[in-house]
Protein backbone atom coordinates (compact mmCIF):
# COMPACT_ATOMS: atom_id res chain seq x y z
CA UNK A 1 0.00 0.00 0.00
CA UNK A 2 1.28 3.40 -0.94
CA UNK A 3 1.08 5.92 1.92
CA UNK A 4 -0.94 9.09 1.56
CA UNK A 5 0.99 12.06 0.25
CA UNK A 6 0.62 15.20 2.38
CA UNK A 7 -1.37 18.05 0.90
CA UNK A 8 0.44 20.69 -1.12
CA UNK A 9 -0.56 23.90 0.73
CA UNK A 10 -0.27 26.07 -2.40
CA UNK A 11 -2.51 23.70 -4.41
CA UNK A 12 -5.05 23.57 -1.57
CA UNK A 13 -5.15 27.37 -1.31
CA UNK A 14 -5.49 27.76 -5.10
CA UNK A 15 -8.32 25.20 -5.15
CA UNK A 16 -10.08 27.00 -2.29
CA UNK A 17 -9.90 30.36 -4.07
CA UNK A 18 -11.15 28.76 -7.31
CA UNK A 19 -14.27 27.40 -5.56
CA UNK A 20 -15.63 30.84 -4.76
CA UNK A 21 -16.16 30.95 -0.97
CA UNK A 22 -14.23 33.46 1.08
CA UNK A 23 -12.69 33.08 4.48
CA UNK A 24 -9.99 30.84 5.88
CA UNK A 25 -9.01 27.75 3.92
CA UNK A 26 -10.87 24.76 5.41
CA UNK A 27 -9.18 21.58 6.54
CA UNK A 28 -7.86 19.42 3.70
CA UNK A 29 -7.81 15.64 4.17
CA UNK A 30 -8.14 12.33 2.32
CA UNK A 31 -10.49 9.45 2.97
CA UNK A 32 -8.80 6.25 4.17
CA UNK A 33 -5.28 5.57 5.35
CA UNK A 34 -3.40 4.85 2.14
CA UNK A 35 -3.28 6.32 -1.36
CA UNK A 36 -5.22 3.57 -3.12
CA UNK A 37 -8.11 3.73 -0.64
CA UNK A 38 -8.14 7.54 -0.79
CA UNK A 39 -8.48 7.41 -4.58
CA UNK A 40 -11.12 4.68 -4.47
CA UNK A 41 -13.29 6.54 -1.94
CA UNK A 42 -12.81 9.89 -3.68
CA UNK A 43 -14.05 8.32 -6.94
CA UNK A 44 -17.20 7.21 -5.09
CA UNK A 45 -17.68 10.76 -3.79
CA UNK A 46 -17.24 12.31 -7.23
CA UNK A 47 -19.66 9.77 -8.74
CA UNK A 48 -22.28 10.69 -6.13
CA UNK A 49 -22.27 7.19 -4.64
CA UNK A 50 -20.56 8.11 -1.35
CA UNK A 51 -22.39 10.82 0.60
CA UNK A 52 -21.44 9.77 4.14
CA UNK A 53 -18.44 8.86 6.21
CA UNK A 54 -17.68 7.66 9.73
CA UNK A 55 -14.95 8.49 12.21
CA UNK A 56 -14.00 7.23 15.64
CA UNK A 57 -14.92 9.84 18.23
CA UNK A 58 -12.19 8.41 20.45
CA UNK A 59 -9.59 9.14 17.75
CA UNK A 60 -10.97 12.63 17.13
CA UNK A 61 -10.61 13.33 20.85
CA UNK A 62 -7.15 11.72 21.08
CA UNK A 63 -5.94 13.86 18.15
CA UNK A 64 -7.43 17.04 19.63
CA UNK A 65 -9.54 17.62 16.51
CA UNK A 66 -12.96 19.26 16.55
CA UNK A 67 -16.02 17.06 16.07
CA UNK A 68 -17.52 17.74 12.62
CA UNK A 69 -20.45 20.15 12.63
CA UNK A 70 -23.27 20.77 10.17
CA UNK A 71 -22.10 23.40 7.70
CA UNK A 72 -18.39 22.55 7.97
CA UNK A 73 -16.50 22.72 4.69
CA UNK A 74 -13.63 20.37 3.88
CA UNK A 75 -11.29 19.98 0.94
CA UNK A 76 -10.96 16.32 -0.01
CA UNK A 77 -7.59 15.21 -1.34
CA UNK A 78 -6.71 12.33 -3.62
CA UNK A 79 -4.05 9.79 -2.67
CA UNK A 80 -1.34 12.04 -4.13
CA UNK A 81 -2.36 14.94 -1.87
CA UNK A 82 -4.06 16.98 -4.59
CA UNK A 83 -7.35 18.79 -3.82
CA UNK A 84 -10.23 17.21 -5.72
CA UNK A 85 -13.50 18.27 -4.07
CA UNK A 86 -15.01 20.74 -1.66
CA UNK A 87 -17.66 19.13 0.54
CA UNK A 88 -20.12 20.50 3.11
CA UNK A 89 -21.28 18.52 6.14
CA UNK A 90 -25.08 18.26 6.14
CA UNK A 91 -25.72 15.97 9.12
CA UNK A 92 -23.77 14.68 12.12
CA UNK A 93 -24.84 12.08 14.64
CA UNK A 94 -22.82 10.10 17.13
CA UNK A 95 -23.84 6.51 17.82
CA UNK A 96 -22.15 3.38 19.17
CA UNK A 97 -20.42 1.37 16.43
CA UNK A 98 -22.93 -1.46 16.88
CA UNK A 99 -25.84 0.97 16.31
CA UNK A 100 -24.68 2.34 12.95
CA UNK A 101 -27.62 1.50 10.69
CA UNK A 102 -28.00 0.04 7.22
CA UNK A 103 -28.96 3.41 5.73
CA UNK A 104 -25.66 4.95 6.83
CA UNK A 105 -23.76 1.95 5.48
CA UNK A 106 -25.51 2.36 2.12
CA UNK A 107 -24.78 6.09 2.02
CA UNK A 108 -21.08 5.41 2.57
CA UNK A 109 -21.23 3.77 -0.87
CA UNK A 110 -18.56 1.15 -0.24
CA UNK A 111 -18.39 -2.53 -1.13
CA UNK A 112 -21.79 -4.16 -1.58
CA UNK A 113 -23.48 -1.32 0.37
CA UNK A 114 -24.58 -3.65 3.19
CA UNK A 115 -24.31 -3.10 6.90
CA UNK A 116 -22.31 -6.31 7.30
CA UNK A 117 -19.71 -5.08 4.79
CA UNK A 118 -19.62 -1.69 6.50
CA UNK A 119 -19.04 -3.27 9.91
CA UNK A 120 -16.31 -5.59 8.68
CA UNK A 121 -14.45 -2.88 6.74
CA UNK A 122 -14.79 -0.22 9.43
CA UNK A 123 -13.82 -2.48 12.31
CA UNK A 124 -10.64 -3.36 10.38
CA UNK A 125 -10.03 0.33 9.59
CA UNK A 126 -10.63 1.50 13.18
CA UNK A 127 -8.35 -1.24 14.54
CA UNK A 128 -5.65 -0.36 11.99
CA UNK A 129 -5.74 3.40 12.50
CA UNK A 130 -6.59 3.94 16.18
CA UNK A 131 -4.60 6.89 17.48
CA UNK A 132 -5.75 6.81 21.08
CA UNK A 133 -5.18 4.09 23.64
CA UNK A 134 -8.77 2.83 23.46
CA UNK A 135 -8.44 0.95 20.16
CA UNK A 136 -11.67 -0.62 18.92
CA UNK A 137 -14.80 -1.69 20.76
CA UNK A 138 -18.23 -2.33 19.28
CA UNK A 139 -19.69 0.14 21.78
CA UNK A 140 -17.22 2.90 20.80
CA UNK A 141 -18.81 6.18 19.68
CA UNK A 142 -18.75 6.71 15.92
CA UNK A 143 -19.30 10.09 14.27
CA UNK A 144 -21.63 9.43 11.34
CA UNK A 145 -21.38 12.34 8.96
CA UNK A 146 -23.35 13.08 5.79
CA UNK A 147 -22.04 15.53 3.23
CA UNK A 148 -22.66 17.02 -0.18
CA UNK A 149 -20.19 17.94 -2.88
CA UNK A 150 -20.13 21.71 -3.26
CA UNK A 151 -17.41 21.91 -5.89
CA UNK A 152 -15.53 19.10 -7.64
CA UNK A 153 -12.11 19.79 -9.17
CA UNK A 154 -12.15 20.49 -12.89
Amino acid sequence: MKPLTPADPAAVEAFWHATGPTGPVPEAWAFGDHAELADELLALVLAGTKTATASSLWDIEADGDPVPQVGDLSIVLDGAGQPRALIRTTQVRIVPFIDVDAEHARLEGEGDLTLSHWREAHEAFFRRTATGDRGFDETMPVVCERFEVVHPAD
